[in-house]
């Protein structure tokens, strides 16, 4: 008896331990909502991976340097892989999504080590978020300069 008394209190500060543990944004919404500026965790996430993706602004430091990805089709899949290809070179790379401190995000990984690739692997924050164009942002950590990236289904 004190045994299934146990488990059954176990149990219930368990739960209670654990939903006690998630937390709502600060407009009392969850981390899947639209942010301020119209971003979308979910949202991005089920859109990216429908089609194929091209780059139509990339500026670094307000500089546009957009004709880096002229040509490249992206194609984001459900498994967390992206490729960049433009007919005679292919990029492999990795995406996902997540919020930071609230932050919806949309983080990029090519494995160049120098680059125009590697200029956008970067955690983007997702500023508008549709099926057909996703807008992302991202500030440096280093001096605060800030890049734009966005993309729109092909």
């Amino acid at each position: 008896m004190k045994s299934n008394l146990f488990l059954t209190f176990l149990t219930i500060f368990s739960m209670s331990l654990m939903s006690s543990t998630c937390s709502l944004d600060d407009d009392g919404s969850d981390d899947d909502a639209f942010d301020d500026d119209g971003g979308s965790v979910v949202q991005v996430s089920n859109a990216i991976v429908d089609g194929k993706w091209m780059v139509i602004d990339f500026v670094e430091d307000g500089t546009d340097q957009t004709y880096h990805f002229n040509d490249y089709e992206f194609t984001f899949k459900s498994n967390g892989t992206v490729t960049a290809s433009n007919g005679n070179l292919t990029k492999n790379g990795t995406w996902f999504t997540g919020s930071d401190n609230s932050t919806p995000k949309l983080i990029l990984n090519f494995s160049d080590s120098n680059g125009p690739f590697e200029e956008i692997s970067e955690d983007w924050r997702i500023e508008t978020s549709t099926n057909s164009i996703v807008e992302l942002r991202h500030v440096s950590g280093g001096d605060g300069s800030i890049d734009l990236l966005t993309f729109t289904k092909i």
